[in-house]
């Protein structure tokens, strides 16, 4: 995938759609392009969090550690932004994630994450809304739990 390429990918995720293009380039070259294998984890439920990852193809699974083993709770797939929550939180990861398919992602840095927050107000909107987006989700499933209970 070419560095506009990246750009274009970039513009489809919803966080970073109002960014102007040559900002997205710099973002796009100072992210690192990662590939993981179907089966491999790009971050395991309690590691630090150091990176973010917007996925650029492939498909993987949101896990996360029970009593009774592990319990896939979502999917994620193009476009989909993952590992915010320990970058901006400092807290350790919340979940697994693990490839389903080839997983092609760009990890941006905590450092990178930030700066990008800093200078892109619009952005920090963008996150608040997809974070509560999910919290949304998480507490209409606990309430369908708990009244399945």
């Amino acid at each position: 995938m070419s560095l506009n390429e990246e750009v274009e990918a970039l513009r489809s995720v919803p966080l970073f759609a109002k960014i102007e293009p040559s900002r997205l380039k710099l973002l796009a070259f100072t992210s690192e392009r990662l590939t993981f294998p179907a089966g491999q984890e790009l971050f395991h439920q309690g590691d630090p969090g150091d990176a973010a990852y917007i996925i650029l193809d492939g498909q993987a699974d949101i896990v996360v550690d029970t009593l009774n083993g592990e319990l896939v709770v979502a999917k994620v797939g193009k476009y989909d932004f993952v590992g915010e929550i320990a970058i901006l939180i400092d807290v350790p990861r919340t979940a697994t994630i693990r490839a389903e398919t080839e997983l092609t992602t760009l990890a941006i840095t905590k450092d990178l994450f930030f700066r990008l927050i800093s200078e892109f107000p619009d952005m920090s909107v963008e996150i608040m809304r997809e974070l509560a987006h999910r919290l949304e989700a998480t507490t209409a499933q606990l309430r369908e739990a708990k009244s399945a209970a």
